[in-house]
């Protein structure tokens, strides 16, 4: 895990991703997804970093999908530090992020509240 790369403005996690180590992320400027993600735009046009951070409860861009939203609330109700702190020991427990290109432990719920409480506890 390379926590200081933390998350992205949607709630992803960079500090996991297996295509951390060639790519910058959403909030540098060379972010190779800038002209399309609407996550990025609108976080930037309401002055803020990330979409936890938000007063809105949407579901724009990658709002849309169930990671990315759940790991939003998570980060809105409980800290991010508290996400990243769960997301490491996660993985330490053998959870892995990106088993296969960019799905993994974590792409396999339907349940927003039962993915928050994946990522609390660790255990399905």
């Amino acid at each position: 895990m390379k926590r200081e790369l933390g998350i992205a403005r949607c709630g992803l996690a960079c500090c996991l991703c297996s295509e951390n180590d060639k790519c910058n992320g959403c909030k540098s400027d060379d972010c190779h997804d800038k002209d399309w993600c609407e996550n990025r735009k609108c976080s930037l046009s309401k002055s803020i970093e990330y979409c936890y951070k938000c007063e809105e409860n949407c579901n724009k861009g990658l709002l849309g999908k169930i990671k990315p939203y759940a790991f939003t609330l998570f980060a809105k109700q409980y800290g991010e530090e508290e996400l990243l702190d769960c997301l490491e020991r996660n993985e330490k427990n053998g959870i892995v992020y990106h088993r296969e290109g960019i799905v993994g432990d974590y792409d396999d719920f339907e349940d927003v509240d039962k993915l928050i409480e994946f990522i609390r506890i660790g255990k399905k």
